[in-house]
């Protein structure tokens, strides 16, 4: 997870996959490519003779984040960094985004006290959503009102896991797990997982050193520049 400005979330993000693909299965770095399924998501070109394995990456505010674990699951991830909406007031901005959630999580993020505290749980709520999205690969075309969380921990911190956060879909409780921290006082992120009792891992920064440590050069040095 290292910190970085916009310009660089995508390299960051590719370069990450490609580490945590070397370093779980051993596969070699310059050997890993890329491509992406029909729904968007970059996946592995060549099938491996390993475990399976699974990563999601996002990227928002001052982070770039990967979530990976070995086995046949669905994973997700979001990061989202709490940030007033330009040039709209709260109530305003909640109105125009009002089919996002569901009348139930409206109740919650409104009940959370001051503007600062709704914000904050609107953008909690938008991180667990997205998570779960990612993770079964719809994205925000399936109706958002029918994915419905329930939050039992109002408050996260840094470097302590929360995972008895609940979701419904159409009514119905799914048996998801998700792990929810924050990164700093602005940035909130969840990872959505189809299983339940899964080890808790706090997410770890890194530094851009250690993303490249061990890399190996996808050019020939005869490349001319």
């Amino acid at each position: 997870m290292p910190k970085r400005g916009p310009e660089n979330a995508i390299l960051y993000g590719r370069l990450m996959m490609r580490k945590f693909i070397n370093e779980s299965t051993g596969h070699p770095y310059n050997k890993v490519e890329f491509v992406r399924d029909d729904k968007g998501k970059p996946i592995l070109a060549n099938k491996l003779n390993c475990p399976q394995i699974n990563y999601n990456v996002s990227h928002q505010g001052d982070f770039t984040v990967l979530a990976g674990a070995e086995g046949d699951l669905l994973l997700g991830v979001d990061v989202v960094k709490v940030e007033y909406p330009k040039a709209k007031n709260l109530s305003e901005y909640f109105r125009i985004m009002s089919r996002t959630f569901s009348w139930q999580e409206w109740e919650t993020i409104k009940n959370s006290g001051s503007d600062k505290n709704q914000l904050g749980m609107f953008c909690r709520h938008w991180c667990l959503k997205e998570s779960y999205l990612k993770a079964v690969g719809v994205g925000i075309s399936v109706n958002l009102q029918d994915v419905c969380f329930k939050i039992n921990t109002n408050k996260l911190m840094k470097n302590c896991i929360v995972n008895d956060t609940e979701v419904y879909f159409k009514g119905e409780k799914l048996e998801w797990e998700f792990q929810e921290m924050l990164l700093d006082d602005q940035h909130y992120v969840a990872v959505a997982l189809n299983s339940k009792n899964n080890p808790k891992i706090v997410f770890e920064e890194i530094k851009f050193d250690d993303v490249m440590k061990n890399a190996i050069p996808l050019l020939k040095n005869d490349v001319e520049y």
